[in-house]
Formats: structure tokens, C-alpha cells, sequence
């Protein structure tokens, strides 16, 4: 069985009001190391990128029929398309280029009540890739290993939103040798409260405790660990926790301590984000996480790991935790520098989610000479997975 693997990055496309001038306010700490200077990167000059030119049925036709995918979470695909044709690392000369961009937007594909289905992104993605390898000659020169994807969704390529199904399901095999970026995105104008109002919440949290539709036990959603949250912590004074989504929410995080960031469905949590860029420390809940920008961002240093078997033990972890520890936390996630990697602003602004993205591709170069293949080779195989995948698109 193929495990389902990915390039995890988080983002937010994000207004942020009259934040700036008030952060300025806020004392802040240089991320020390190799970590501050490489969140610092500037990609350009460093590696150039070939955007194909597809026929708009995959891109911007489904963005017409449903211009809800501007808005949803897993809107960055769209944004990342947009950046990437204006920017200057983008070249015209495919022959120059050390990575292939296909422009393709697999979660538009909405329900009513505008939920991304991805059942028919196998063969959406099976179609371009086609396209691809018969109109250019890049992608059969490599079999994709020097192509990257936005593959938003919950499990990426693994096209499913249930992890033991995307995990049975695993990659899909014509992108096994490709780059994937799993990535989502929010359009949000939310304007920042003065950032030296006092931090009077504790803990925070809004959300789902149970999947009542899928999992009203709450055994598996989450696998118990947000049920564990209420059980436990429900009449906890410390604890600001409630289904809830007010008006208020992106203000109460900015009053807030620690923000709970549990998994779901998914290890990732869009919480993550919303925290780092409200200066309230992140507490992750999700064993097997795959965080975003690892090398440039000190997770360990800005957030709070805690196991899902040991949630019960959640307010002791977090009041046990010295207040000089808590300050330095907070000095870091004040500094801009930090929260800019995390956004994707309009427009794009030097250090922001975009170009850390572009940073990371950098960082793989050179491409080692393995991945290109001999006259004749193949690696993959164009009828694996399931039957379905294999329609026409």
C-alpha cells in the first residue's frame, strides 16, 4: 500500500488593515540562525519557472462557472497561478526553465453548500498531463520530477477528504515523481485590533468538537482528540472553547494566550495560521503533522506540541509552561517577518507565502542528473489506480 506523502504548506490570503503601523509598536525577536536568514531569501535570480499555457477548461472556465473557488480555503491554487504569471522568476523560454508549473485549479469543483469534492481530480489532472507530455517535450524527459502542482484538499494527490481512503488510495501514480504542494488559502479582510491590548483568554478555540454527520461518536473525527478538548475542558474557566464562529473570532484571537490547533479530518488546520498571524501561540494537536516552511519558520521555538494522547493533561501542560518561555513566544510571533510568510497578499509582497513557496523549489536545485531518463525509459505506469481515475476528463 502506498502511503499518502505531501509538501505541506499553509497559507492565508489575507487584509490586514491598520495591523502594520500597530506591530511596529509591539517589542519583537529576530528568529536566530539559519532559520531567520532563509525566511529572509529573496528566490530571484535563484531558479526560473515555465508556467504551461492550458486550455482554460482546466483553470479559468471553472473559475467562471463557480467563482466561489476565489473564496474557499483551498483558493491558493488560483493565487498561485495569478503570482506566478507575473512573476519575474516566470520565463517564456521553456528550454531555460529548472521547473514546469501546470495550471490547474482541481478543488473548484463546489457543492451547493460550497464544499470542494475532489472525486474528479484524478482525471482532471490524468487530462493535463496528457496534454503536457504529447504537446512539449519537458515533462517525458523526467516523467514530471522537475514539475511541481498545487494540489489543495485535504490529503493532496491522494484525492480524498477521509484519511484511511486517501492513505488506501495513496498519491496518484502519474504524479509520484513530481513536486506536490498541498496548500490552502483564505480570502479574509479582517482589520487588527491594537496590538497592545492586553491578552485576557487563556485558551481559545472554535469549532467542531464532533462530526455529528460522519462521526457522531467523535472516535474517529479528529481521532477523539477534539472530543477530548470538550469533555475535559467544557466548564474549565481557562479554557474560552465553544462551536461558535462569532463575528468577533479573528478579535478574540488576538486576545488570546494559547489558540488550539487540532487536526480534523486532516492533520492541517487553518487555525495554525490565524494564529501565528494574530500573535497568539499555537498549540498543535496533530501527531503526524507536516508543518509548513519548516526550515525557515522555528515551529518548535513559536508553538506548543501536544500529543493527542495527552489532551486530558492540556490545562496542566499549559499553565506549567514558565511565563519568560511564554514572552519569548510571543517577541517572536510579533515579528513581521514571520506572519509576512504566511500570507498571500495582494499584491505579492517580498517574503510573503509566494515567495517562500519559491524558496523551497529553489532549495532543490540543482536537479540531481538521475531524474532524467534514458532514451526509452519509463517509470510510471499510465494505467495504475482505480478504474474511475482512468476516464476520460
Amino acid at each position: 500500500m502506498r502511503t499518502c506523502l505531501w509538501v505541506f504548506v499553509v497559507v492565508l490570503v489575507f487584509g490586514l488593515g491598520d495591523g502594520k503601523r500597530a506591530e511596529q509598536r509591539v517589542r519583537t525577536e529576530r528568529i536566530s540562525g539559519s532559520a531567520g536568514d532563509v525566511l529572509e531569501d529573496d528566490p530571484v535570480g535563484r531558479l526560473k519557472v515555465y508556467v504551461y499555457e492550458l486550455p482554460s477548461k482546466y483553470n479559468k472556465k471553472l473559475l467562471q462557472k463557480d467563482p466561489r473557488c476565489l473564496t474557499h480555503m483551498f483558493a491558493a491554487e488560483i493565487f498561485m497561478h495569478r503570482f506566478l504569471l507575473s512573476s519575474p522568476v516566470r520565463t517564456l523560454n521553456p528550454d531555460e526553465a529548472d521547473w514546469f508549473y501546470t495550471p490547474i485549479y482541481p478543488t473548484c469543483d463546489l457543492t451547493p453548500m460550497g464544499l470542494p469534492l475532489p472525486f474528479k481530480s484524478p482525471r482532471m489532472m490524468r487530462s493535463a498531463i496528457q496534454l503536457i507530455s504529447s504537446n512539449w517535450p519537458y515533462w517525458n524527459r523526467t516523467e514530471g520530477a522537475d514539475h511541481f502542482f498545487v494540489v489543495p484538499h485535504d490529503f493532496g494527490a491522494c484525492f480524498h477528504y477521509q484519511e484511511e481512503k486517501a492513505v488506501e488510495r495513496g498519491i496518484l501514480p502519474l504524479l509520484q515523481r513530481a513536486t506536490l504542494v498541498q496548500t490552502f488559502g483564505q480570502r479574509n479582510h479582517a482589520r487588527q485590533i491594537p496590538l497592545d491590548n492586553p491578552r485576557s483568554i487563556f485558551v481559545y478555540f472554535r469549532g467542531l468538537f464532533y462530526d455529528v454527520n460522519n462521526d457522531p461518536e467523535g472516535g474517529y473525527y479528529a481521532r477523539g482528540a477534539r472530543a477530548a478538548v470538550w469533555e475535559n475542558f467544557k466548564n474549565n474557566p481557562l479554557f474560552d472553547i465553544s462551536t461558535d464562529h462569532p463575528k468577533t473570532y479573528y478579535e478574540d484571537m488576538q486576545r488570546a494566550i494559547f489558540c488550539l490547533c487540532p487536526l480534523g479530518w486532516a492533520p492541517w488546520s487553518p487555525r495554525l495560521v490565524e494564529a501565528v498571524v494574530f500573535g497568539c501561540i499555537p498549540v498543535i494537536i496533530a501527531d503526524d503533522i507536516v508543518l509548513p516552511f519548516a526550515d525557515a519558520i522555528p515551529w518548535e521555538e513559536i508553538g506548543v506540541f501536544v500529543a493527542e494522547e495527552d489532551v486530558p493533561n492540556l490545562d496542566t501542560i499549559l499553565t506549567s509552561i514558565p511565563p519568560e518561555v511564554i514572552l519569548r513566544k510571543q517577541r517572536l510571533l510579533a515579528n513581521p517577518s514571520m506572519k509576512r510568510a504566511m500570507l498571500f497578499p495582494q499584491p505579492a509582497q517580498p517574503g510573503d507565502a509566494f515567495h517562500q513557496i519559491l524558496n523551497g523549489l529553489a532549495r532543490k536545485l540543482p536537479h540531481d542528473r538521475t531524474v532524467y531518463l534514458k532514451p526509452g525509459q519509463n517509470i510510471l505506469n499510465w494505467t495504475a489506480g482505480p478504474v474511475g481515475d482512468l476516464k476520460p476528463w
